[in-house]
């Protein structure tokens, strides 16, 4: 037998040497990687929600009786039934108001405006005092929320350098957004992934390749812990102001530590732009979550797409399996559906923000 082998080795290398490929010969980078699966179930390519849905994280700078008309029609065919927009950065005092009259003049059911904070002028000494007040400002004028950017936490700056989530000199605005009874949706760092270094064992890695802006690793000195443990000890330190972490706070990886935040913080709810693969890889705990949470998630998007709507339904209505993602550099794996009951469903599409912010119609919503 042995000498069999030795005689047999040389051939079989030789049969693979000729086998393999040639030198130069066809190779694609992993941006160019597209393969079209050859799995075959059930598919449901839903193009509208299942019930009417709020939707409490879209972002439009132009508000125009046109614009709104175009709106309504394709809101219409997505089934969704009221829109709150949070203005494109900026966006208070006078653009507040002109928005919300605009809205209401035209078409009062169908949208509602949020504002942003005043972040000028930040070492003054009566800075919150004055920012507390364009924001009720604001909200007479027809806001219903606070939208917080990600830049707060990570960019904004003073003449001391970075300002904390939980700086106390913004005290007065959390307590004015809970006189008010208006929700702040804050948006706290990016995605874990992006905070680490660039190598073969980030699952975000393609998205560093294509956003280099993203690579927050490189170009920042705090870290994504620091930024969410800020995040949470404002939230516990002002218990009358609602706050909704956008992005499920970007622990949509550790539904378990966000199932943590909510159970010890009755004032915290959480919405789901922008993570549909975090959600989609995980449709057994996500279903559980969902569950369990079910009056703590509100539906939200972020990036305004008609047609990435439809990945949303699809994801949360049907129990299809291996499907195409949104972006595949959120992830490079195929979702999974999470089949949520109807019940569950309502309250994610319209009854939770019918609960929390103020004035909202109910008319046109199932009980």
């Amino acid at each position: 037998m042995r000498r069999i082998l030795l005689l047999t080795l040389p051939l079989a290398s030789a049969v693979f040497a000729a086998n393999a490929p040639a030198p130069g010969g066809p190779t694609i980078s992993i941006e160019e990687y597209d393969p079209k699966s050859t799995l075959r179930v059930p598919e449901h390519k839903l193009t509208r929600g299942k019930f009417p849905f709020i939707e409490v994280h879209s972002h439009h700078r132009e508000v125009t009786p046109a614009r709104l008309d175009q709106l309504i029609k394709e809101m219409d065919g997505l089934n969704m039934g009221l829109m709150i927009n949070s203005p494109v950065g900026g966006g208070q005092g006078k653009w507040v108001a002109e928005a919300a009259a605009t809205m209401k003049a035209h078409a009062p059911a169908r949208f509602r405006v949020m504002t942003n904070m005043d972040q000028s002028k930040l070492d003054d000494p009566g800075y919150g005092a004055r920012a507390a007040a364009q924001l009720e400002t604001d909200i007479k004028a027809g806001a219903i929320g606070l939208k917080v950017w990600k830049g707060f936490g990570m960019t904004l700056q003073d003449s001391n350098g970075r300002i904390k989530v939980d700086d106390p000199r913004f005290d007065p605005v959390w307590a004015m957004a809970a006189k008010h009874k208006i929700p702040v949706l804050i948006h706290t760092a990016d995605p874990w992934g992006l905070f680490q270094p660039m190598d073969k064992n980030n699952e975000r890695w393609l998205e560093l390749k294509l956003q280099a802006r993203r690579n927050q690793s490189v170009q920042t000195d705090y870290t994504w812990e620091q930024l969410i443990e800020e995040q949470h000890r404002l939230f516990a330190r002002h218990p009358q102001t609602t706050f909704i972490a956008a992005h499920l706070g970007w622990l949509g990886h550790d539904l378990g530590k966000l199932g943590a935040v909510l159970d010890r913080l009755p004032n915290v709810y959480a919405e789901i732009g922008a993570i549909t693969s975090e959600l989609g890889r995980q449709p057994r705990a996500a279903h559980r979550f969902f569950v369990k949470y079910q009056d703590r998630i509100l539906f939200g998007k972020d990036r305004y797409d008609v047609e990435e709507y439809h990945v949303y339904f699809r994801l949360l209505e049907t129990d299809d399996e291996y499907f195409d993602p949104i972006r595949k550099y959120h992830g490079i794996w195929k979702l999974y559906g999470l089949a949520l009951p109807d019940d569950v469903l309502k309250k994610l599409y319209y009854k939770n923000a019918l609960r929390i912010f103020p004035g909202l119609p109910s008319a046109g919503f199932p009980e």
